[in-house]
């Protein structure tokens, strides 16, 4: 990601510019940033991440499906070609997923198959505190699910990876 910026500086920026910084949040989706520039100034972090979320829960079920399919696979075809942006990339590394055992792959590829199939769109997890055998679990758990509840609980993780990204993006000094 880039160097840090400070929330006075975010809060003066063009919106131009305010999208172009935050426009990666959310995977592929400036528009959420794009809607959330206007309800500046921001006093925190956790407020600009609440604005962000609101774009979200406000857009409606056709943008919030194609947000959740922006997202890529865990450990992947993306990841093994090297298309994943840089934040999903730095994150599935955290959580050891660049260094699977074919076995662990194997089983990654089963889940993120039975997944789609089920689900029409990528498991989403924020992986940060996680392990492989912990991711594991998650999706086994998760596979479970109905439709409408996995689709929900996409939302809740995309909107936990937003808030690790803007806290490693933006400080509040």
């Amino acid at each position: 990601m880039t160097k840090k910026v400070s929330l006075s500086e975010l809060n003066q920026l063009s919106e131009a510019d305010f999208v172009k910084l935050l426009g990666g949040i959310f995977e592929h989706s400036p528009w959420v940033a794009e809607g959330a520039a206007s309800a500046r100034p921001y006093n925190s972090v956790a407020e600009l991440h609440a604005a962000m979320v609101k774009q979200i829960e406000g857009a409606g079920e056709q943008a919030q499906l194609k947000l959740i399919r922006a997202h890529p696979e865990l450990a992947g075809k993306a990841a093994v070609r090297g298309e994943l942006t840089d934040e999903s990339t730095s994150e599935q590394a955290g959580a050891g997923l660049d260094q699977c055992s074919p076995q662990e792959y194997a089983r990654l590829t089963e889940l993120n198959e039975a997944y789609n199939k089920k689900f029409g769109f990528p498991f989403i997890l924020a992986v940060k505190g996680y392990d492989r055998a912990g991711i594991i679990q998650q999706f086994e758990r998760r596979l479970q699910l109905s439709v409408e509840d996995e689709k929900r609980e996409s939302l809740q993780q995309i909107y936990k990876i937003g808030g690790f990204r803007l806290n490693d993006l933006v400080t509040t000094a």
